[in-house]
């Protein structure tokens, strides 16, 4: 046994004896609840892998929970390089608001670690626990099964859950903490479960497979701070829950009519007739495979390139794998692209472009550094490229975009594009209180742009204030939850058809600006986040959908 090993089996011997003198000598309610708290409420993720690794459908596919987890952005929340040079910048921004950013920016990166530091009466931290290693703990093990599986139903759906407002048991005794799962567990499974993680006791619950689990950290909403760390409101961050609530996926089922479609169901895809341990596995009708399918196959090539800079544990054959289904998750349910209509009028070709999201909240949603655009083509007869617009360069910027350009502009929303240096963006564009662009979110006072595609359902007429469409797509009648439909429309000179048009919807996790703003912060975590992303930039999107005529 190594000596961590062995210290960690004194330190659980020495609790459980201190636990049992406790109630032989009838302490204070003070004193027995300062005991509860120095206990673990938590275990790392390496203490779940025993019996959930080695999964295989009849097919011989593996859907190892543990493997496909670590490969994931949730068990690599506190690894994310663009994340530590966020916090680092916002740091810089508001010096004397730091410890309360390090506390508000790892309540969802290191969720185990602030809840322990919150238990004990104190603020939670971000670079005492950096540079992250390979060595599992609290920090480092991100978003972890202990985490998700003790969060309980209450407060789920309201408004004091969000922002990381779950809520966790914290008041039982070990051997009595309970873990919450879909599935009901018998007591033979049970006490293998309590004996092999600690002495956490399985709990079949249905809210672990509800939306209202999610939202706790996936809707942000951030302070707007002024001068000397003075609070000026708030701002709507990440609201990926409720624009899900206001579409029809929550309402009347989404792409499956009829059947109402979670979080879940569609980032954590089923397989079936698989058993979920190894261990006595009994085989169970679906499994949610725990790949947490999003959107940033971008930062799942960065961890894997600079793994060992970052400490990851993911091997890298599971982050290229984990980046692959992402990419193509991207490509078959992110969105769709058609061109009903190309006609020539007096010189002038014109066509007219559908771009459709079919997920069930805006495309894209999350963290606002995301944009997704359109790139239209048009060549002649020859094979000449006769008009473009929305290009990608191998810095990360798009060809004609203001913003690109210049950090103190941006494309607005177009009804019809005319020229090559007008760009269908659909983006967050943020000022601060002074009404300047910012990427700074903690300087964010509101969006002058959000032209982000709607999900299917979704008015945005009655949306509420914190999900709305803002700026020239709010009076584009063909921008609705069915869709936005764009004219391009110009004048092609001497030029021969026929002509092909190629139309395709391109995807940037994390978009030029949002990169290069972070150069002028003199700071570690900035300047290695602004060197990976030159070295990888020409990697930064993917095309999600594409048509031609």
């Amino acid at each position: 046994m190594s000596m961590k090993k062995t210290f960690f089996a004194a330190g659980c011997a020495l609790l459980i004896t201190t636990i049992l003198w406790a109630a032989d000598a009838k302490l204070s309610k003070a004193e027995l609840k300062a005991l509860k708290k120095s206990q673990p409420h938590f275990q790392t993720s390496d203490r779940c892998f025993a019996c959930h690794n080695n999964l295989f459908t009849a097919s011989g596919e593996n859907v190892s929970i543990g493997l496909d987890w670590r490969a994931s952005m949730m068990a690599n929340s506190s690894r994310d390089p663009y994340w530590q040079a966020s916090v680092r910048r916002e740091s810089m921004e508001h010096p004397e608001s730091q410890k309360a950013i390090e506390h508000e920016c790892s309540i969802c990166h290191m969720p185990m670690a602030n809840y322990e530091a919150r238990l004990q009466g104190k603020e939670g931290e971000v670079f005492s626990h950096l540079p992250v290693t390979a060595n599992t703990d609290l920090a480092a093990d991100g978003v972890s099964c202990s985490l998700c599986h003790q969060i309980s139903k209450d407060k789920l759906g309201t408004r004091e859950s969000l922002v990381g407002g779950f809520v966790i048991d914290t008041t039982k005794p070990k051997g009595e903490k309970v873990v919450y799962g879909p599935y009901k567990v018998d007591d033979g499974h049970s006490r293998i479960m309590r004996t092999s993680s600690g002495g956490w006791r399985p709990n079949e619950a249905e809210h672990i497979r509800s939306s209202e689990l999610c939202a706790t950290c996936h809707t942000l909403i951030t302070k707007t701070l002024g001068p000397g760390g003075k609070e000026l409101g708030s701002f709507p961050e990440q609201m990926p829950y409720q624009e899900w609530l206001h579409s029809d996926f929550a309402n009347n089922g989404g792409m499956n009519q009829g059947t109402a479609r979670s979080c879940q169901n569609c980032h954590m895809p089923e397989v079936k007739d698989v058993a979920i341990t190894r261990v006595l596995g009994e085989t169970r009708e679906t499994l949610g495979r725990h790949t947490f399918t999003g959107a940033n196959f971008f930062m799942q090539r960065m961890l894997n390139k600079y793994r060992g800079e970052l400490g990851v544990w993911a091997l890298p054959q599971e982050l290229e794998a984990g980046a692959n289904r992402t990419v193509a998750y991207l490509q078959e349910q992110a969105a769709r692209v058609s061109i009903p209509s190309v006609e020539i009028r007096a010189g002038r070709l014109e066509a007219i472009i559908n771009v459709q999201n079919l997920g069930g909240h805006k495309f894209p949603t999350g963290y606002p550094s995301r944009r997704t655009w359109l790139h239209v083509t048009v060549k002649d007869n020859a094979g000449k490229t006769v008009f473009q617009s929305g290009a990608l360069n191998n810095d990360g910027s798009i060809t004609g975009n203001d913003n690109d350009a210049d950090a103190l502009k941006y494309e607005p929303h177009y009804l019809q594009i005319t020229s090559p240096d007008q760009v269908q963006i659909y983006e967050a564009i943020i000022v601060d209180p002074n009404n300047v662009l910012t990427t700074g979110l903690l300087n964010a006072a509101k969006y002058v742009k959000d032209n982000r595609l709607l999900p299917r359902g979704f008015n945005k007429v009655t949306a509420d204030a914190e999900v709305a469409t803002v700026g020239d797509a709010m009076n584009d009648s063909d921008f609705t939850g069915d869709g936005d439909h764009i004219r391009y429309s110009f004048n092609f000179g001497n030029a021969q058809g026929p002509f092909h048009v190629t139309a395709e919807l391109l995807y940037q996790p994390t978009a030029y600006r949002w990169a290069n703003n972070l150069r002028k912060f003199d700071a570690f975590e900035p300047k290695r986040f602004v060197g990976y992303y030159d070295s990888m930039a020409a990697g930064t999107a993917v095309v999600v959908a594409r048509a031609e005529r």
